[in-house]
């Protein structure tokens, strides 16, 4: 069974990214979490990251058509 919260860890490791820009995105509210316990750990919620991929591919394709190549690059 897949695990319906990541630890910021794994987050990082599913995008390649390190954990410092996981917190970022997630103190920035870039990437919707959750503190739970009470040494308050930070989890994203699986569905939460791949609405936040799906968004990024978005965006992505969005600055893609707005900055097409041009003839030099």
């Amino acid at each position: 069974m897949t695990p319906r919260f990541l630890l910021l860890a794994e987050v990082a490791a599913e995008l390649n990214v390190s954990d410092s820009q996981v917190y970022h995105m997630v103190r920035s509210g870039e990437l919707p979490a959750i503190k739970i316990g009470g040494r308050g750990q930070w989890r994203v919620e699986r569905a939460q990251l791949e609405e936040y991929i799906a968004r990024k591919y978005v965006e992505t394709a969005s600055w893609v058509r707005d900055n097409p190549l041009g003839a030099d690059e």
